[in-house]
């Protein structure tokens, strides 16, 4: 029998491992929304979900979720009416078994059950949301963060039926991809100048599909396809299947279904075990290169809808769907250079700039070495034949080197001790794979990158002031610090002499830097660029101190003040990682100066501490005996969700005792501690 290994170890070691990977995965996320990923999809997903398999177990050590991007500038901002999860990618077929099997367990399923799994190609394109009124459509929308999206009504018009057909809802919310065929790519590219053609139909449909003007997304010849609802008036069925055909009936285009030689008779989406579904997706996987649009694998979903609610969702994606991923694309090429690019929080990249080769219809000029430990690894080398591939299509990385090839004067690749930049000190901390440079606020690398980052969507989002902008006012001594963002005006004589700048765009840029002086708590912790404190991190340090003014007194104690400083790092999600660049950040004078300048100039509001009005919220509730109308890992997440606690056994502390049928020694403890003992029935009826 395999053990896990948290059964082998105790709750301790399982922090250990949490603590762990939050800060590897942290680590990864930092560098993915620089642009400059260190490892693929598939070796992200593999610690994703390994914590999220423990977060599950152990709920007590969960953090908020993080999905998709942040809605672009260029349109409104329109909550979503129910979240647009992400999928969990799989990457091979023990992934699928695997996802099965926890599907089952969780439903009370035996083993030897079949659960039928609707399946679909996944469309490499853009996430949609289309509302439709009285059959209507009314409003459209990007996926955005999964909660806000992007208004794309005018756009979506141009490639969405105005009207359903047939017997309609009158309240439809349908979701689907928007994508740009192979053919009408290639027209598109054929149309425009070097300089503004597009890499892949992802990008140029995406790129269509947020132009300001409709009529340019209309002649673009964009396609679209639906594969589910959100807010729905009425019941479309009881099946993904049902689903999938009031679409058709409504006048909407499916994804279509491939067919293959994998067997005989009628083929339907539907399949009835995992050794179908692998026989569709290796079929599909060899006929991909022929259709005329893009997929990256197929999507794997529970067929029945009362399963998928049951089923819910955790962390970022639902239980009941999963990604299966199709392999990279591969091809061999030549290392011209290594350069370091240097990041924003210092960290040291090296890039290989190679000689240009197309991966998957995307020419690719550049891959990531990761780190020094890789290119060691690797003995990669200036000159080096490699293998390249585009890891989950995307993010072009070498595979291997081709030692045969390799020139007779070649040498090991040295990566730099200082900063290419500043020339400060390059240091690699105890533990860490990354090289960063000691330069501080003394980088200009960092500087410019730093005040980009406190000006960028998710921290105070000041409309205007993109990078080419801050680089110009860089260059000219306009802004050497963030503060001086808000003495811009005092220098607009200045600012309208340049080119570009008219008394339009220079007042548009002043009324953004004034309306970004409130700002809410958490934006702006995240506004200052502190290592390990991302959007996740600053708001779950905004609800902990309420109001900067707390925040901002309590971060300077933590140098000095080990109550403060082990207050902090119990906070779920914290951890000593994060109360380590805490500690280090507000140990140098010039960033509390920094801070508290902000603070006397910022309009900074207190954080709004969401409080749950369930009857259950804040309790702490144990469950026991047997379960008849659920399972117990179903009444567990409907607990917490409703902010309950979980807890393994009865104390003083606990508030309720829900005792099944057969319940045991807790039920007896329970009744000598005087908790209160409901049937599973009454607990039902406290949570309704």
């Amino acid at each position: 029998m395999k053990i896990k290994q948290e059964e082998l170890f105790g709750a301790e070691d399982v922090l250990k491992e949490i603590k762990k990977l939050y800060k590897n995965i942290s680590y990864h996320d930092e560098l993915y929304k620089e642009g400059r990923p260190e490892i693929s999809d598939a070796e992200y997903d593999v610690l994703r979900r390994r914590l999220d398999s423990l977060q599950e177990k152990y709920p007590q050590y969960s953090t908020p979720p993080k999905v998709g991007a942040k809605p672009s500038e260029k349109f409104s901002k329109v909550p979503h009416s129910m979240p647009m999860l992400s999928l969990s990618n799989a990457f091979s077929e023990e992934d699928i078994y695997e996802w099965n099997a926890r599907n089952k367990k969780f439903l009370g399923l035996t083993s030897d059950e079949n659960i039928n799994i609707y399946v679909e190609l996944k469309i490499d394109g853009l996430s949609f949301s289309a509302l439709y009124k009285n059959g209507k459509f009314d409003l459209g929308l990007t996926r955005g963060d999964g909660e806000i999206g992007e208004n794309i009504t005018e756009n979506l018009a141009t490639i969405l039926p105005e009207r359903l057909h047939g017997d309609f809802p009158k309240i439809l919310e349908v979701r689907g991809e928007i994508y740009m065929s192979h053919k009408n790519f290639t027209n598109l590219n054929d149309s425009l100048p070097e300089e503004e053609k597009f890499a892949n139909p992802r990008n140029a449909a995406a790129g269509s599909l947020r132009q300001k003007d409709a009529t340019i997304t209309a002649s673009r010849k964009l396609n679209y396809f639906v594969y589910g609802i959100g807010e729905c008036s009425e019941s479309l069925g009881n099946t993904q299947s049902d689903y999938t055909r009031s679409f058709v009936k409504l006048g909407l285009k499916t994804i279509p279904f491939v067919q293959t030689s994998m067997s005989s008779g009628r083929v339907t989406p539907v399949k009835h075990s995992i050794s179908e579904l692998m026989e569709f997706y290796y079929n599909v996987e060899q006929k991909r290169k022929d259709l005329d649009f893009d997929i990256d694998g197929l999507v794997y979903k529970i067929d029945r809808l009362d399963y998928q609610k049951r089923l819910g969702e955790v962390a970022r994606a639902p239980r009941w769907a999963i990604a299966h991923k199709f392999p990279a694309e591969q091809a061999i090429t030549q290392i011209e250079s290594i350069d370091i690019q240097v990041g924003r929080i210092g960290t040291l990249t090296p890039v290989a700039r190679l000689k240009p080769i197309t991966v998957g219809g995307v020419v690719v000029s550049n891959a990531t070495l990761h780190n020094e430990d890789e290119i060691r690894r690797k003995d990669i080398r200036v000159g080096d034949t490699i293998v390249i591939q585009r890891a989950g299509d995307v993010i072009p990385q070498v595979v291997s080197v081709d030692v045969s090839k390799r020139p007779a004067n070649s040498i090991p690749y040295e990566f730099p001790a200082y900063c290419p930049v500043c020339g400060s000190h390059a240091v690699r901390e105890e533990g860490e794979v990354a090289r960063r440079c000691t330069g501080g606020l003394l980088c200009e690398a960092q500087l410019v990158e730093r005040i980009r980052h406190f000006v960028s969507r998710g921290a105070l989002d000041i409309e205007g002031l993109g990078e080419r902008q801050i680089q110009a006012f860089w260059d000219d001594g306009l802004i050497k610090n963030v503060t001086d963002i808000f003495s811009l005006a005092d220098k607009a004589e200045i600012i309208s002499a340049r080119q570009g700048w008219g008394k339009k765009s220079l007042e548009n840029l002043l009324g953004a830097i004034e309306k970004s002086r409130d700002v809410s708590l958490e934006k702006f912790i995240y506004a200052l660029g502190i290592r390990h404190v991302g959007e996740v991190t600053a708001k779950l340090l905004a609800r902990e101190y309420a109001n900067a003014r707390n925040w901002f007194f309590t971060m300077q104690q933590l140098g000095s003040d080990s109550e403060k400083r082990e207050s902090l790092n119990n906070i779920h999600g914290i951890g000593e990682t994060v109360a380590g660049s805490l500690t280090d950040f507000f140990a140098e004078n010039h960033n509390v100066e920094i801070v508290e300048q902000l603070i006397s100039l910022l309009r900074i509001a207190d954080a709004k501490i969401a409080m749950s009005d369930s009857k259950v919220a804040g309790k702490t509730v144990v469950f026991t005996g047997t379960l008849t109308r659920m399972t117990r890992a179903e009444a567990k997440e409907r607990a917490e969700s409703l902010g309950a606690k979980v807890a393994s056994s009865v104390s003083a502390q606990t508030d309720f005792l829900i005792a099944g049928e057969e319940a045991g020694s807790k039920l007896k403890k329970a009744r000598e501690l005087n908790v209160a003992v409901l049937s599973e029935d009454e607990w039902l009826e406290l949570i309704k």
